[in-house]
């Protein structure tokens, strides 16, 4: 940090953070960071490109928060030879060239447990919504078919099914919290067994779901995960299971998950993600057995708030030599 004389005390100038993101993006709370560091973005002068901002600019930045899913690849990390921080602002990270940043040492952040609760909240209100077939009722009734048709057909309770989780950490572990207090047993597949858990681990999804009556996915996406709910697995979860996905699109075979549903080899499915958003297959949208949702578990007030605070704190502790809030762990 650069001190300056004024008024006959040191003064400290604020740290420089580059601001990483799509053009269509900002991050809502830019105006309380610039309340304590002095913010570069490239986007804020649109008449150059960014490789040749970030040349002529960023040459000395040390810390970058990553707006979003903004790809963060090796040619933008080539052009800042300084950095040491990369914040994100998301829970998952694989947008970002994990790889690069640990052969050079940089530190990666995400959103820690900032979204964890309100995901969990979600997985929960989509599982509940597929079983009750509340969407489905909703829709009934407005179309007018409840005194021409009578009753739709019956739902299933939640309390006493077996839920298998893919991924237990901080999401996982709160969707768990809450399924408990439904008489629901769980157990789960994650990168590896942790011993503090209670719960039974199984190191392969297809036993998981075969010994399931619901997958819930809230794991990263990465070249391990990518179509981890495969065909195999959804005959193994069978005709009467559900998948809920509150993580990525990509855990899922989207194309096999349609046909299983179609053809009624899958019970259900409540989704938050999908392989191309903002499409989705017409398919789905067809199923009455299907609740969707616009990729929106973390969006409400409180989520917003808490990941200001977790992006600020990383920031912080990062620049006073203190450890870091949510590090990614550097595997």
């Amino acid at each position: 940090m650069v001190g300056k004389q004024k008024g006959g005390h040191q003064e400290q100038e604020p740290f420089t953070i580059l601001i990483h993101r799509f053009p269509a993006f900002n991050l809502f709370f830019c105006t309380s960071l610039r309340e304590h560091y002095r913010l570069l973005d490239p986007h804020n002068s649109p008449e150059e490109s960014v490789h040749s901002y970030l040349s002529r600019e960023a040459q000395k930045v040390r810390a970058l928060v990553c707006v979003g899913h903004t790809p963060l690849k090796s040619d933008v990390l080539g052009l800042l030879p300084s950095l040491e921080l990369v914040v994100g602002s998301s829970a998952g990270v694989e947008h970002i060239d994990l790889p690069e940043c640990r052969r050079r040492g940089i530190a990666v952040t995400n959103a820690g447990t900032a979204f964890s609760e309100d995901v969990a909240d979600c997985a929960i209100a989509l599982l509940i919504d597929v079983l009750r077939r509340v969407s489905s009722g909703d829709r009934y009734v407005r179309s007018g078919l409840w005194p021409k048709c009578g009753h739709i057909a019956l739902g299933s309770k939640l309390g006493g099914k077996r839920i298998g989780i893919i991924g237990l950490g901080n999401i996982g572990s709160e969707i768990a919290k809450r399924l408990l207090a439904f008489g629901c047993s769980i157990a789960y597949n994650s990168r590896k067994k942790k011993v503090s858990v209670p719960f039974p681990f199984y190191a392969n999804v297809r036993d998981l779901a075969a010994n399931s009556d619901v997958l819930v996915l809230c794991c990263s996406l990465t070249n391990e995960t990518y179509h981890i709910i495969n065909t195999d697995v959804m005959k193994a979860l069978g005709k009467d299971g559900v998948v809920i996905n509150v993580g990525r699109g990509g855990l899922v075979d989207e194309k096999e998950l349609v046909r299983s549903l179609v053809g009624g080899e899958i019970g259900g499915a409540g989704l938050d993600v999908f392989e191309d958003e903002p499409d989705v297959p017409k398919e789905l949208c067809e199923l009455d057995n299907v609740v969707l949702s616009p990729h929106a578990s973390v969006l409400t007030p409180e989520s917003f708030e808490a990941l200001h605070d977790t992006v600020l704190a990383n920031l912080n502790a990062f620049f006073s030599n203190k450890p870091l809030v949510s590090p990614f762990p550097n595997e």
